[in-house]
């Protein structure tokens, strides 16, 4: 338990994986969310799963590269449930076409990754950095192993997962002098619907045992537990930092 109740939290990509299981993480402390995804009806069911002890959720389907909109998320439910204590972007995708050699990626492929990974991490720090507290505001953004190691594919989602990393370490110096704390958490391979079950197949399970050094994947709240650390006030003297949740894999 990190202290969340009686705090109010943004969480994009909170229907599904990583970010749907720190949703479910602060709503069982009873924080109040505003929750951002683009699919309305996983959005719906996070009610139902946050317990009986389930704090407010506000919920909103939206495209995370859509300013306009994610604005008027932000705030709407600053609005309704007050000043924001933390904010985790966890929304993001990768495109089939993006695995292809270098050469062979079109533009459009590049783009498309790059605007909801990079482009949307961008808008929801940005407008939720407008509300949030100071001092003691949080702001966590989720990246991956593909920022740290040569996967040797997806060029926009390694791409753009390095431009979390970056952007995550300008914001904690344009804001630790508000009391505002910035981190980067890198997940590995994670068994989540984006990963499609990739690390359950035979071929796949070989691979995690051959690279990584726990030899599994991950599970979803296994990155959100730290999250949820950087987001708390035990983590009140981290800021900056990049944090891989990934079995040993960046050191193997």
């Amino acid at each position: 338990m990190n202290g969340h109740g009686q705090r109010t939290y943004v969480v994009s990509g909170a229907a599904s994986g990583i970010g749907k299981a720190l949703a479910l993480l602060l709503l069982e402390e009873g924080a109040s969310l505003i929750a951002l995804d683009r699919d309305s009806k996983a959005l719906e069911h996070l009610a139902d799963e946050g317990g009986s002890n389930a704090g407010t959720l506000l919920s909103t389907a939206l495209d995370v590269s859509d300013e306009a909109a994610v604005a008027q998320a932000i705030e709407a439910g600053v609005a309704q449930l007050g000043p924001l204590a933390g904010v985790a972007t966890c929304a993001g995708i990768f495109v089939g076409g993006d695995f292809a050699p270098i050469a062979d990626i079109e533009l459009d492929q590049f783009l498309s990754v790059l605007t909801v990974n990079l482009v949307g991490t961008f808008l929801v720090a940005k407008h939720s950095l407008r509300h949030l507290r100071r001092p003691g505001g949080s702001v966590v953004t989720v990246a991956s192993t593909a920022a740290l190691r040569g996967h040797g594919r997806g060029a926009g989602y390694t791409a753009s997962k390095g431009g979390v990393v970056a952007f995550t370490r300008l914001v904690a110096v344009q804001y630790g002098s508000e009391g505002i704390r910035a981190n980067c958490v890198c997940p590995g391979g994670t068994n989540t619907p984006m990963t499609m079950g990739a690390f359950t197949t035979p071929e796949g399970l070989e691979a995690v045992r051959r690279t990584y050094p726990l030899q599994r994947a991950g599970e979803a709240h296994e990155p959100a537990t730290v999250i949820s650390f950087l987001l708390s006030d035990a983590a009140s003297f981290v800021t900056g930092t990049t944090i891989p949740v990934d079995g040993g894999v960046v050191i193997a």
